[in-house]
């Protein structure tokens, strides 16, 4: 091969390697792979765009900060809320401008200065003993009620689940209320907060107590699971507080990494996990209900009725998720 031919040759392959490369992203994603790599695999379908997926049930925001500017993350998915409030408060995401995100996603859903945006809701609802209790009209203040003491079983006050959903109470009933509150939540515990949420279900079954805090999809996979089947047919699902302002929500959700090498890339799965046919996967595959308004939750879902979601803005958890933590702190509700 002589000079001039090895130059063309070698041009070619760096055009070869940067159209690859245009044409590829990286995300990083607390979300598991059953759920994930169905959607992306329609994602590269319909767009040619390939997607690199690292997976990860904690630290991403850790590793995101030590990568610094080299980092070849462009997207995160989240599984709850306070992951996405981590990315933003270190700075670590870039706010996106869409009108397919903006038309898709609900303002209430999403960051105000385009930081995060959610993908999925889920409810956190109280689970009653079919044979003890029956269905409750029950509200989240109920749960302090001393005619369950000794009743109500939870996972940990400081999972971020839990914690969301007390930042919602100080929002509603401010500090000094929610205290007395989570003073009175943990005297009717039945047992020290241990556990996932669906193993509170099988603590109900087991006749440990007769109420568990759970989120809504957690009883749809037990449903379709053959081994804890018969904990998610033992306990009725309640939506809380629908006579007043309506069962607190949680989110799944995405941002955009600071450095994102391929942002355009990013921003357009971004827009296609917001749509039609992602929103229904969401909510098929995993049972959560969808963020698009005009997407149906699944079959099973629907089954369980309709309810009346808090209208408080996501984002507004973020305020009180310190005062959150220190007031589960201060009642020492994990021990």
């Amino acid at each position: 091969m002589n000079f001039t031919k090895g130059v063309i040759a070698l041009g070619l392959a760096c055009m070869t390697s940067m159209a690859s490369a245009a044409d590829t992203l990286t995300i990083y994603s607390y979300r598991q792979a059953f759920l994930i790599d169905p959607i992306l695999t329609d994602f590269t379908k319909e767009t040619g765009i390939e997607v690199n997926v690292v997976f990860s049930k904690n630290g991403i925001a850790e590793r995101i900060a030590r990568e610094g500017r080299l980092s070849p993350v462009d997207l995160v998915l989240t599984s709850d809320f306070s992951r996405l409030m981590e990315l933003a408060d270190k700075d670590l995401v870039t706010p996106v401008q869409s009108e397919v995100l903006e038309v898709n996603i609900p303002q209430s859903m999403r960051s105000p200065s385009g930081e995060w945006f959610a993908l999925t809701q889920r409810v956190r609802n109280i689970y009653s003993s079919k044979e003890r209790l029956g269905p409750l009209d029950i509200t989240y203040e109920d749960l302090a009620d001393p005619k369950y003491k000794g009743k109500i079983c939870t996972r940990s006050g400081k999972h971020p689940y839990n914690i969301a959903l007390v930042a919602s109470m100080i929002a509603h009933h401010g500090e000094a209320e929610t205290k007395t509150w989570l003073n009175g939540f943990k005297a009717n515990l039945a047992r020290k907060p241990q556990g996932n949420d669906r193993a509170q279900v099988q603590a109900v079954k087991e006749g440990l107590c007769d109420i568990a805090i759970g989120n809504s999809y957690y009883l749809g996979k037990m449903l379709q699971d053959p081994n804890q089947v018969a904990w998610a047919e033992a306990v009725n699902i309640n939506f809380p507080n629908q006579s007043n302002r309506g069962a607190h929500i949680n989110i799944s959700g995405m941002a955009l990494a600071k450095h994102a090498p391929h942002k355009d890339n990013a921003i357009k799965l971004m827009e296609y996990l917001s749509g039609d046919a992602a929103q229904q996967s969401y909510a098929q595959i995993n049972m959560e209900y969808p963020v698009k308004v005009d997407v149906a939750p699944s079959e099973l879902v629907a089954s369980w009725g309709e309810f009346k979601a808090d209208a408080l803005p996501i984002f507004k958890l973020a305020e009180y998720h310190q005062a959150a933590v220190k007031l589960l702190d201060e009642v020492k509700f994990d021990l």
